[in-house]
């Protein structure tokens, strides 16, 4: 069964939205604007990789801003071409960009905590922190972070992606009490693991016990979650999402 925007009609119901997606040139952040484009939300993308990012705004008729989201002065350009080109904070921030890298604690000398923190839990943090004012006043607004199995689960070798994962799920957790009554509200949505670019990298032959690709989520599956999340009726909070593969 293909995995499209269609697959819960009430999505089809919602009027347009406006939605900065983070994350968005590659992966589960692409599947998502490419699966909420066809239901006339307004979209601005961000990514890292100005190419592909501009390549898939043209095609879904959205705004690309490249931009790194470690980095604090490309999110200040970030929300502000964004508020220049929706003339508000957006109605949905979708926090998909992430970095991921395995390797045991003892001995880091990668220093893998250093390299995840800024875009796992900085950026959304920072991009929630800087956007929440203007949602709360209006009483409308929706956070989205994608989490990770990791973030609940504990693996070996995972242990600066983990922490981050798990920070992100504190934060969440927090926004999830903060926001109650506010009209604006968190979800987060923990995958198992999903087939993007980000396992590239990975050598399989270091790391045995990790899934076969094939078996893993495909991005589009994932991003039939966000889009329930993100076209849910006012007033209705899906707040935690846990999606694994049963293949």
């Amino acid at each position: 069964m293909p995995y499209r925007a269609d697959w819960c009609k009430t999505a089809e119901m919602v009027p347009p939205l406006s939605i900065l997606i983070t994350g968005a040139s590659a992966g589960i952040g692409a599947a998502t604007a490419t699966a909420l484009a066809p239901l006339g939300h307004r979209l601005v993308l961000c990514g890292r990789r100005p190419e592909p990012l501009q390549a898939l705004a043209d095609q879904l008729g959205a705004l690309a801003v490249p931009a790194d989201v470690a980095q604090p002065a490309d999110r200040a350009r970030l929300l502000e071409r964004t508020a220049a080109h929706l003339g508000d904070v957006p109605d949905v921030v979708i926090h998909a960009a992430g970095a991921f890298a395995l390797g045991p604690v003892a001995g880091d000398e990668a220093n893998l905590l250093e390299r995840l923190w800024p875009v796992n839990v900085q950026a959304p943090y920072a991009l929630a922190a800087a956007t929440l004012p203007a949602m709360i006043r209006r009483g409308s607004g929706r956070h989205i972070f994608i989490g990770s199995v990791a973030g609940r689960r504990c693996f070996p070798g995972n242990g600066a992606y983990s922490a981050t994962k798990f920070a992100l799920r504190g934060l969440w957790g927090v926004l999830d009490e903060e926001l109650r009554g506010t009209g604006v509200s968190a979800t987060l949505i923990e995958p198992a693991a999903t087939d993007t670019p980000l396992w590239d990298p990975i050598a399989r032959d270091a790391s045995p016990g990790l899934p076969e690709r094939r078996a893993m989520l495909r991005p589009e599956e994932v991003a039939a979650f966000v889009v329930f999340a993100a076209t849910r009726p006012a007033g209705v909070v899906p707040s935690l999402l846990t999606v694994r593969a049963e293949r």
